[in-house]
């Protein structure tokens, strides 16, 4: 599974979702200022994933394509990279939470 979408939220950035053969996941993002602390992935299965950086800072990916899905499910971590200008200036491994439904959280 490869998957390149574009998300336009408030920083207006673009993500990528890789899958390498071994089954390990990238997301790639903008670069944001302020490091990760404690980050996590939420997912419900559909089709956004909230990306939890720090108290300050989440974002959603959204129009997750369903040949991305399965794969985002069974993942207990994903690698994250943030770029800018084409050069990856933070990486880090963020632990995967599922949970039942992603409006649960939103309410």
């Amino acid at each position: 599974m490869t998957q390149t979408n574009v998300s336009f939220n408030e920083y207006d950035k673009k993500y990528e979702i890789l899958q390498n053969k071994a089954g390990e996941i990238l997301i790639i993002i903008g670069y944001r200022s302020g490091g990760p602390v404690n980050p996590k992935i939420v997912y419900d299965g559909g089709s956004a994933v909230l990306l939890y950086r720090n108290e300050e800072s989440s974002m959603f990916l959204t129009n997750i394509l369903p040949e991305a899905r399965q794969p985002l499910q069974y993942a207990d971590n994903i690698t994250v990279a943030e770029v800018e200008n084409d050069e990856v200036i933070r990486e880090y491994v963020v632990p995967v939470r599922l949970i039942k439904d992603m409006k649960d959280i939103l309410n």
